[in-house]
């Protein structure tokens, strides 16, 4: 009774904020204005209410969903000042890189900076004269103990042309736009301009591309009708459209000059910003991103790892599962572009997705040194990360995008040839048991390894398969038989350039003086065997100088694999000549049978198909 009664006593003299649900309490309000927008600046007033009392620890995000690595984004806030309800100074002080302590409120804080940004992308702010690109974790401010209270937030002072994309939930006037919590904030990229608009229906949801662009209504049209195929192969894969959270999803695209080319996935929406126009070459590469982040709108913002939930925006977060969240994403987001027509050939897919990935998952040494898992888990020190000095990962690195990407196509074969499935049925179940069911924006079921290799053995109808795949492949790090898996979807893995002797190694040629810098060079090649490595100088290839690479490459064609050269180069030691035995250029391509010219099979273009058509029905 007693321990009931203090309890009793505790909560009715706790300020009535902390005495209620934190969807009930005062919402975080921000206000946004651009008054010097063309000095990349934008002023940022945020209001906190119903504040208990003491110290208010306002912060900075140091991290943002779907990047892994730290980005300090308090680094572009400045000029920061503070009120109380009547407007007078509050006390600040910095107890950190990222943030700022308010003292002596009286239960209402006003806090407002100045914010920096010209970096048009998925994690950082772009603001000009034109546009604002606004990365939420970039741009707003939090505090620490309010991140469960639902947030507002306000445009001020927009040129009357501009519109306000976003995946935030408008009002009925469409002037304040809302979050139920921090989590789906920063989960909310939003971008300001006079945007281009497409809309449609879509397995009974609301799809929408918001852009902007300089090219013409008729290529946005052009544009969108892809989209749309690819939104629909995309749904084929797993049966079904999400539940987005309010009916709609949301391509928010800058596709301006100044931007740079990124993808970023989000709950209902995505961020697509590139220079490349909605013509000529570039147009591929911008659908490429257009469906591997779609393909997110299930795979890491609905069916999501345990590791990654909830994000933690004060300092990097690591996961084991990358190679699949990323990685099977990756596979995905290049072969729908094959199903959808986008890729118009098999050849053209062959080109463009499989020979980088079985080239990079054959030929790149650490593929053969390290797991699926390892490479995810080093996403902190890679992935957008900045740092000033080398590193190895020539030899002991392979991205979790190619490494799972790679890891996908090779058990989407083997479930093809093995047991008379797929990877799609894979998805699909693992979407029915750990994606489709959702609580408070976030999957009531985030998975582990173990779930995804328990899914696996159910869908093959073979549990050892499944543990000895794992065992293999994902904890361990061997190489799958790229040419056996190929071979009956009439798929051949060749020399890319038989017989053609190289030195294994990319130069950066030094036009002044006809010399060459090397880069790290790679474990077994033959300037690592000959004890060359990153910054020596090449002087001398068989006694020429190395005037250019038409040169460099006549030298090359007038020997063979096996022969020795004589290299003479300058290195930390000090000027030697090495012998240099050449090997065949390693680049591998993945060709079509008819290509090569060998005869396609009735039971090679049935697989084939199977695999590579279209799923829409």
């Amino acid at each position: 009774m007693l321990m009931r009664k203090t309890a009793a006593l505790l909560l009715l003299s706790l300020p009535l904020a902390l005495a209620r649900p934190a969807q009930a309490q005062a919402p975080v309000h921000y206000n946004l204005a651009f008054p010097n927008a063309v000095h990349h600046e934008a002023r940022v007033t945020v209001t906190f209410r119903e504040v208990p009392a003491g110290p208010l620890h306002v912060r900075m995000a140091r991290s943002s969903p779907g990047r892994y690595a730290l980005h300090e984004f308090a680094k572009n806030v400045y000029d920061v000042a503070a009120t109380d309800s009547q407007g007078r100074p509050l006390t600040i002080s910095k107890p950190d890189p990222s943030g700022w302590d308010v003292a002596g409120h009286d239960g209402t804080v006003t806090f407002s900076y100045t914010l920096f940004g010209d970096r048009t992308d998925g994690t950082y702010v772009g603001i000009d004269a034109r546009h604002a690109h606004l990365h939420t974790p970039a741009t707003l401010a939090y505090a620490r103990g309010l991140e469960q209270r639902p947030a507002q937030v306000q445009f001020a002072g927009l040129p009357a042309s501009w519109t306000v994309a976003t995946q935030l939930q408008p009002d009925a006037a469409g002037t304040t736009f809302t979050a139920p919590h921090l989590q789906y904030l920063f989960d909310s990229p939003t971008s300001l301009g006079e945007h281009q608009v497409r809309r449609w229906q879509e397995g009974g949801r609301t799809i929408e591309l918001q852009v902007l662009h300089e090219g013409t209504p008729a290529e946005l049209d052009a544009y969108t009708a892809q989209t749309q195929k690819i939104v629909r192969e995309s749904a084929a894969v797993f049966g079904e459209m999400p539940a987005f959270d309010f009916g709609r999803y949301t391509f928010i695209a800058n596709y301006l000059p100044q931007t740079s080319s990124d993808g970023m996935e989000h709950r209902n929406s995505t961020s697509l910003t590139s220079r490349r126009p909605l013509r000529g070459p570039g147009v591929l590469d911008n659908l490429g991103t257009v469906s591997h982040e779609f393909f997110h709108a299930w795979n890491v913002e609905r069916l999501r790892p345990q590791d990654l939930e909830p994000f933690d925006f004060s300092q990097a977060n690591m996961s084991r599962n990358l190679w699949f969240a990323e990685g099977f994403t990756q596979y995905y987001g290049e072969l729908l572009l094959r199903r959808s027509g986008i890729y118009p050939t098999d050849t053209e897919y062959c080109q463009e997705a499989l020979t980088g990935l079985v080239s990079a998952m054959t030929l790149a040494p650490g593929a053969g040194r390290y797991s699926p898992i390892h490479m995810s888990q080093l996403a902190p020190f890679v992935d957008a990360a900045v740092a000033i000095d080398p590193n190895n990962r020539a030899n002991n690195y392979l991205s979790h995008y190619y490494i799972g990407a790679a890891n996908a196509l090779a058990l989407d074969l083997e479930l093809r040839q093995r047991y008379k499935t797929d990877l799609d049925a894979f998805m699909r179940a693992m979407w029915q048991q750990y994606g489709k069911l959702q609580t408070n924006y976030t999957p009531a079921r985030p998975y582990t390894i173990p779930d995804l290799q328990r899914v696996l053995g159910e869908v093959a109808r073979d549990t050892a398969f499944a543990g000895q795949f794992f065992r293999q492949h994902i904890y361990g790090h061997q190489r799958p038989d790229y040419p056996a898996l190929l071979a009956p979807a009439g798929l051949l893995v060749r020399p890319a350039r038989p017989g053609q002797a190289s030195l294994g190694a990319r130069l950066s040629l030094n036009a002044a003086d006809s010399t060459a810098t090397l880069g790290s060079t790679t474990i077994g090649s033959p300037l690592y065997l000959a004890g060359l490595d990153r910054e020596d100088v090449l002087l001398r290839l068989d006694g020429q100088r190395l005037s250019s690479a038409a040169a460099v490459q006549e030298l090359l064609s007038a020997h063979r694999p096996g022969d020795v050269l004589q290299v003479e180069a300058r290195t930390r030691t000090g000027v030697q000549t090495v012998p240099v035995t050449l090997i065949e250029e390693p680049a591998l391509e993945v060709v079509t049978y008819e290509a090569a010219g060998r005869s396609l099979s009735k039971a090679q273009k049935k697989f084939r198909a199977a695999w590579l058509g279209s799923k829409v029905r």
